[in-house]
């Protein structure tokens, strides 16, 4: 057994890269050994912004021998069959077996393939890997053909045991593999020589580097943490960044820098996206005021003065940042909401559907009318939706357009706006996604609900629908927005009544719809059975039958009760086909012959008593509690009773008993979807 080292050291890797780039290199190269024959007992990938690491341990020293055989045509088959067989094999006529088989004779081949070193593999495979290296983009540098994320410099390629380290020979491009690597750029730039991956990561960390990006995470996170605590002060969280600039330093180094006291007044959200997107610093708040304070940015290397040099250039280029920012602020805050709107007349949002102007009309029409379903005032709500999109014109948006919302929360209440208004310019745009919070303030979700409403409608009426994957108007996640908001905010909206909805997109919601109930646990065939229902635009509705539904058919009863609904419903499909007559109707308790048919008779009258007033007030779950009570009875029928009497009045009176299970169960939802 012995263990590989891999090493590929360039110039810096983009950080969005990395993670990625690690993955790749540990299936390509895993995934070759393999194919080859060489198993191995544990893999581990790492990277650096200068380096991509393999490690392979308990990697076998060669390949094994292997012996296959493969049956080939008759001894006497044509003479073209047997030479296919030939150059499948490679082998020929001479080396070829004859056996004796039930038909007659037949040629086997049989291939034996020796084994090879692990050397001798690798040194075939790491240059097909680095060639061939799934890179989004590359480049090409000098006068090579070799085509990597940045120039290449070096590869360290060895296999080491017990008994030492052995170099695999291979070239690149005129890149030799050999045992050398170099640390950090400025603190350790000489090459040094290693012989294992223990030797090799304890030398990296003596050359100034950390090659495990998660070790680096963690080292910034806790040091910038600790600077901030120590001064009274909170790190803004943020995981995105926080992996990002651990994939720009091999040595992090952590400093803390002030924000002069002109920008303090910012809004906070500005603030941390200004220094976020351009510095990539993390924002730190002072917890008592809640305001941005000061900065943490990581340094890739130690300094003499402490990184105060560091920390002042730095200062001095956040400085211009925000000048900037509080100057967009200031300009933005001179300008009348009703202004910003009017700008908006020369935007265009669709060729086919006019300006944002026109949307901005349509969606507060819209906003008045779904006031009273979602109980609030109608001029609050057509208020809020004709400024909710006014900060798209502002010069803060346009510079920073992620915080597109969140600004004209900012500028409403600077006009002195209700806050149901501003809180609306900001939540009409939520929820993004699947885990984005759901505004519930009930001007918010008017205006949320008819800015998704009218991007749909808007688009089905051009015929511009999502195709396969491609959704370029995020249609899917406006429709699950859609859903979200009238589920999670228990609102009763029939959606037909919408302008502009019609069957196809009703069809499009309930395929979200599908999806959404899928990962709460509702099966796709609860769901089929409450689709065909009337009432179902109503999404909110739907969801409550079919969450009853759904916890119904997963108890005994449920479960069993379907089977004898599935069996009743067979009976009656095969004889309405046989006699031409539907049989859902005239079954008469005088002509029971059984106690079975009579109990059943009370049963149904009982539970079609407590199942119409049920679904009448909507209490689905005692409508499923009632039906509940049919299973015995209909067991019971089921055991006692020969449907297909010789009395022909006994037997229409027994399919036309069948029929009413069929009614009565079919009032709370189509059982003939729901498999099982």
């Amino acid at each position: 057994m012995a263990d590989l080292l891999l090493e590929l050291f360039s110039e810096e890797i983009p950080a969005r890269m990395q993670q990625r780039a690690a993955m790749d290199l540990q299936k390509l190269v895993t995934d070759g050994l393999v194919e080859a024959g060489l198993t191995y007992a544990s893999v581990a990938a790492f990277v650096t912004p200068r380096r991509l690491c393999l490690t392979v341990c308990g990697l076998l020293a060669e390949s094994p021998t292997t012996r296959t055989e493969r049956k080939g045509p008759r001894v006497d088959a044509p003479e073209k069959a047997i030479e296919g067989f030939l150059r499948g094999v490679g082998l020929s006529k001479d080396q070829l077996e004859i056996r004796d088989q039930k038909k007659g004779q037949v040629y086997f081949a049989v291939i034996e393939k020796q084994g090879r070193p692990a050397a001798d593999i690798i040194a075939e495979l790491v240059p097909q890997v680095i060639r061939n290296f799934p890179w989004p983009k590359s480049m090409r540098w000098g006068s090579g053909a070799l085509r990597w994320v940045r120039p290449l410099h070096s590869i360290l390629c060895i296999l080491h045991d017990e008994s030492g380290a052995a170099v695999v020979p291979f070239e690149v491009d005129g890149i030799v593999a050999g045992d050398t690597t170099r640390g950090h750029r400025f603190h350790a730039p000489d090459a040094f020589a290693v012989s294992s991956f223990e030797g090799y990561r304890a030398e990296l960390h003596k050359a100034f580097v950390q090659l495990d990006s998660a070790e680096r995470r963690d080292h910034i996170w806790a040091d910038a943490t600790n600077l901030a605590f120590a001064q009274g002060m909170e790190v803004v969280e943020d995981a995105g960044l926080l992996n990002e600039v651990a994939g720009l330093v091999e040595w992090p180094v952590v400093l803390m820098g002030d924000i002069a006291d002109d920008f303090l007044d910012l809004p906070p959200e500005v603030l941390q996206s200004s220094m976020r997107e351009h510095q990539k610093f993390f924002s730190v708040k002072n917890p008592k005021t809640g305001r941005i304070e000061k900065f943490i940015t990581v340094a890739n290397r130690e300094t003499a003065d402490q990184g105060a040099t560091i920390l002042a250039g730095n200062q001095k280029v956040l400085f211009a940042r925000l000048s900037d920012a509080k100057f967009f602020w200031e300009n933005d805050l001179r300008v009348p909401l009703s202004d910003m709107v009017a700008k908006l007349a020369n935007v265009t949002f669709h060729n086919k559907l006019g300006t944002e102007a026109d949307r901005i009309a349509r969606i507060a029409k819209l906003a008045r009318e779904l006031a009273p379903t979602v109980g609030t005032d109608a001029d609050l709500a057509g208020l809020a939706a004709e400024l909710a999109k006014a900060d798209l014109s502002s010069e803060m948006v346009y510079e920073f357009p992620e915080l597109q919302g969140l600004m004209g929360r900012y500028y409403a209440q600077a006009a002195g706006l209700p806050q149901e208004v501003a809180n609306a310019c900001e939540q009409h745009y939520s929820p993004l996604g699947p885990s984005d919070a759901v505004p519930t303030e009930p001007v918010s979700v008017a205006v949320a609900l008819a800015d998704k409403l009218d991007k749909l409608t808007g688009f089905w009426a051009i015929d511009e629908k999502p195709t396969g994957s491609k959704d370029p108007f995020a249609l899917r996640r406006a429709a699950l927005g859609v859903i979200r908001l009238l589920i999670e905010n228990d609102i009763r909206l029939p959606l037909l009544t919408v302008k502009g909805m019609n069957k196809d997109l009703l069809s499009f919601f309930h395929d979200r719809l599908k999806v959404y109930l899928r990962d709460q646990g509702i099966p796709h065939d609860v769901i089929d059975a409450c689709l065909s229902m009337a009432g179902n635009d109503d999404l909110t509705l739907l969801v409550k039958r079919a969450t009853a539904l759904a916890a119904f058919v997963k108890t005994d009863d449920g479960t069993n009760l379907l089977q004898g609904y599935k069996r009743a419903n067979n009976i009656l499909s095969q004889a309405e086909s046989k006699d031409g007559v539907e049989y859902s109707y005239g079954a008469d308790i005088k002509y029971s012959e059984t106690d079975a048919e009579k109990a059943l008779f009370a049963a149904l009258e009982t539970a079609n008593g407590q199942i119409e007033p049920a679904i009448k007030s909507e209490d689905f779950a005692s409508a499923m509690s009632a039906m509940a009570t049919l299973r015995a009875p209909i067991d019971s029928f089921f055991e006692a009773v020969q449907i297909n009497a010789e009395n022909d009045v006994v037997r229409r009176n027994r399919l036309n008993l069948l029929g009413q299970i069929r009614k009565t169960m079919g009032a709370v939802a189509d059982f003939t979807k729901l498999e099982g």
